[in-house]
């Protein structure tokens, strides 16, 4: 996967655990990771039998799960695969670039990210801008807004 020319390379799940620890300090927040090591451990790799460690290819695969605390509610999945899924107060983004995780949570954890009304269809959206005009946006399902979503409604 090529590197996405905002955001730093993160070669693995380790690195974008690093990045995400730099930012938990910067903003204040507790974190917990929770490591999966080995392709019996992984959430993607249900084919593996019990205690098969490597991939076929003789990897290690390595996948990370990651609660920050505080306000908003943040937990991210860093896959082996290069990707992640970054859950915010409910609200579930998959299929971000690893790569691309930092700047996310930076715009979240900065007060860039923000939540839009659309009248069709009905809905709110939490839209979350990232660097060099990449934007994600999800539907906030659930029929009331968090707190943490109403006090960024724009």
């Amino acid at each position: 996967m090529a590197a996405h020319p905002h955001h730093p390379h993160l070669p693995s799940t380790e690195a974008a655990v690093a990045a995400i620890r730099e930012l938990a300090r910067e903003f204040h927040l507790e974190m917990t990771v929770t490591d999966d090591i080995g392709a019996d451990r992984t959430s993607r790799r249900t084919s593996a039998d019990a205690f098969t460690a490597l991939d076929p290819d003789g990897s290690l695969p390595h996948e990370a799960y990651v609660e920050l605390g505080g306000s908003p509610a943040v937990t991210v999945q860093v896959f082996p695969e290069g990707d992640a899924r970054i859950t915010v107060e409910g609200i579930e983004f998959a299929d971000v670039p690893r790569d691309a995780v930092p700047a996310f949570l930076r715009s979240v954890h900065g007060g860039l990210a923000h939540v839009k009304g659309r009248f069709f269809p009905p809905g709110w959206w939490l839209i979350v801008p990232l660097p060099g005009d990449e934007t994600y946006k999800e539907l906030v399902t659930g029929a009331t807004l968090t707190p943490w979503l109403s006090a960024r409604v724009r």
